[in-house]
């Protein structure tokens, strides 16, 4: 249940009560603010490599190259108050040819440009002035070959720089410690040709690199160069694939791009060279509160640009920036939201244990809300999200429990008999699993243990931006590692079905979040009803389970033989005779873990045998899968455990309604 202040529980038991529910709308998707690009620039400048970065003062410090048809010249960019009226389309000329590679960062005042020469030579350009003006390039060593594919650098606040540059199969490191630049160094990795590289530090040097793999399939991974944070000082991490493309299937990952605006965001180039043919942008985000290392990545979003160079990322204030030689972008970092209590009129929640829905009525009578998405409304618009709290007037404020949230999917005016209305759509985070389909195929445990069920739900829950926190565990979802495959267009919630079958654990969506749960018949009520929270009406129903044996088959690979174990009910036996259900499942290989996934089975029937409902005034704390107490004397109740399973709740004051209407299970 969520946590409700003394007053507020107080407020929701007393006999007269003054409903109170929050609502907003705001510019966030999966908990972060949803970037609203706007274009500021369109040149005629050739797609060749470029990069960009801010300095302290917020200048646009931007840096590209010409074509090899224009002898790979290198030029520069200094916009001192980058707006939606500054000229990006002057250019200066550093007298600089042959350039294979470019890339440029800034820490305080100091600007760095770097890039690599045809004939192997790494130079650097440094300004200590914002960019205004610039020394003399300086040469900082050599690459072992001229085939480079990718050139990234980030300062660390000491001043401190890391350069990584890609050359045919292996990544690079040059570290400027102190002032002092050190000799190149490869990291301890085999793969394939590389072709792309960016970074940004944050603790650590975080990295993503695009290429192939040893055995020609092509991948972006996210490995983190040490610096003491996270991974030890001078180290690598593994490689962990964000996303990842067959040899054989046409297509292919570079230039990417890296920054840390408010978390980790990417952009990357996807070409496919088979028909119909395309060089086509993506982007994506790690989620909120989650290390690098975790590798929790939304799934790659395209982007509506075709551009075979990519798009630079940086952030400076308010704004975050993109910027190609031809083009410039901004979008707002802040979170902003728009009030909307006040005029509700009515509302309805529905919530069970795989879907979420809100419905909203908004007064319109004064056409308040005419057009949604536009000027002082821009915020209520589909794919925002709304941010709904119920609670009640207290002795102290109008107090209200909050972390519920819903995306904004559709919306539709009413106007009849003098009276309009807005009535806004919403769903709630399961809408987003049920939509995503898997764009990559991902398999693990297939020869060694890589991910435990747990991690595996993290990993698909990321891809549709939401975070995995845990309430309550069970040993196997920790401790289970099965052979686990994910194919191109894979329903997310099909997929996180398929993982939660292997374990007596259960989701609950609720804001951002999935909540993991092993919901145990030994748990605590949170909740009392018939005591101090009235009951409006009650239906109690006790029903027979859907199954009472369960006939499991593993397979021992040591032994080389199947495990068969059955897993019976035997009171339900004796009143009904057997209901069998076959289950087959080759991960199950000991009779632990056979007769467990038997256990489960048998324990989902248990709860989910009742259908009680239970009529009440709203609990603006109630959650799903919560364990509450009644006690009814005229049904013989006292204290009785139920499990809520299903939520509906209304708000219609024009009927001084205000309640809920709870399904429930057996704990």
């Amino acid at each position: 249940m969520r946590s409700l202040t003394a007053t507020l529980i107080s407020a929701q038991k007393a006999p007269s009560r003054v409903p109170y529910v929050k609502l907003k709308a705001r510019n966030t998707i999966g908990g972060l603010v949803r970037f609203d690009w706007t274009r500021l620039y369109s040149g005629s400048e050739d797609d060749y490599h470029h990069a960009v970065t801010i300095p302290a003062d917020g200048s646009l410090v931007r840096v590209r190259v010409t074509p090899p048809g224009d002898s790979r010249k290198l030029y520069r960019q200094r916009v001192a108050n980058p707006g939606s009226g500054s000229d990006f389309s002057q250019w200066t000329d550093t007298s600089q040819y042959n350039t294979a590679a470019v890339a440029c960062c800034s820490l305080g005042a100091e600007v760095s440009i770097f890039w690599i020469k045809t004939s192997r030579e790494i130079y650097q350009l440094k300004s200590t002035d914002y960019g205004v003006s610039w020394g003399s390039p300086t040469l900082l060593g050599y690459t072992p070959s001229t085939a480079i594919y990718g050139l990234a650098a980030a300062y660390k606040s000491n001043g401190d720089i890391v350069l990584v540059f890609a050359d045919q199969s292996t990544l690079y490191v040059m570290k400027r410690t102190g002032g002092s630049w050190g000799s190149s160094a490869a990291w301890d990795k085999s793969t394939g040709d590389l072709s792309g590289v960016a970074t940004v530090y944050d603790g650590d040097w975080h990295l993503l690199v695009t290429g192939k793999d040893s055995n020609g399939n092509y991948h972006l991974w996210s490995p983190v160069y040490g610096d003491g944070g996270e991974i030890t000082a001078g180290t690598w991490s593994e490689l962990k694939t964000v996303a990842r493309a067959p040899s054989d299937g046409d297509f292919e990952y570079r230039n990417v791009f890296i920054d840390k605006p408010d978390v980790h965001r990417a952009f990357f180039v996807e070409e496919y060279s088979g028909t119909e043919a395309y060089e086509r942008l993506f982007w994506s985000n790690i989620l909120d509160q989650t290390g690098f290392l975790s590798n929790l990545w939304r799934e790659p979003v395209p982007f509506n640009l075709s551009a075979g160079y990519g798009l630079a990322i940086a952030h400076h204030g308010d704004w975050a920036w993109l910027s190609a030689p031809y083009g410039v972008w901004r979008a707002k970092l802040t979170q902003e939201s728009l009030e909307l209590t006040g005029d509700v009129l009515s509302l309805r929640e529905e919530l069970d244990t795989a879907n979420g829905q809100l419905s909203i009525e908004l007064r319109n009578d004064d056409g308040r809300y005419a057009s949604p998405g536009t000027g002082d409304i821009s915020l209520l618009d589909i794919g925002r999200e709304l941010e709904f709290s119920p609670g009640y007037r207290t002795t102290s404020s109008n107090e209200a429990s909050d972390g519920q949230v819903f995306s904004l999917e559709a919306y539709e005016h009413t106007s009849a008999r003098g009276k309009a209305t807005l009535v806004l759509h919403a769903r709630d985070a399961w809408y987003w699993l049920k939509n995503f389909r898997a764009g990559y195929q991902f398999r693990w445990n297939k020869a060694s243990d890589e991910l435990n069920v747990k991690e595996m739900l993290a990993f698909v829950l990321s891809r549709v931006g939401l975070g995995l926190e845990v309430k309550s565990q069970s040993s196997t979802v920790t401790g289970f590692y099965p052979d686990f495959t994910i194919s191109p267009g894979d329903r997310g919630d099909a997929i996180v079905s398929r993982l939660l079958s292997f374990v007596p654990d259960v989701l609950l969506l609720e804001g951002n979040i999935a909540y993991l749960l092993n919901p145990q018949s030994i748990d605590s009520s949170a909740y009392s009803y018939g005591t101090g929270h009235a009951i409006v009406e009650g239906s109690y129903l006790k029903s027979a389970l859907t199954r009472n044996l369960v006939e499991v088959e593993g397979y021992d690979p040591v032994a080389e033989e199947p495990i068969i174990v059955s897993v019976f009910d035997w009171n339900e036996i004796d009143r009904l005779y057997h209901r069998c259900r076959d289950i087959e499942d080759r991960n199950l290989d000991t009779v632990t873990r056979t007769r467990s996934r038997g256990e489960t089975i048998l324990r989902r029937d248990e709860i989910m045998a009742g259908g009680s409902v239970l009529r009440v005034p709203v609990n603006a704390g109630q959650q799903l899968y919560d364990v509450i107490d009644i006690t009814d004397p005229r049904a013989g109740l006292d204290a009785e455990k139920k499990r809520v399973l299903k939520i509906s709740l209304v708000y219609h004051p024009a009927r001084a309604q205000y309640e809920m209407r709870l399904q429930l299970g057996a704990v």
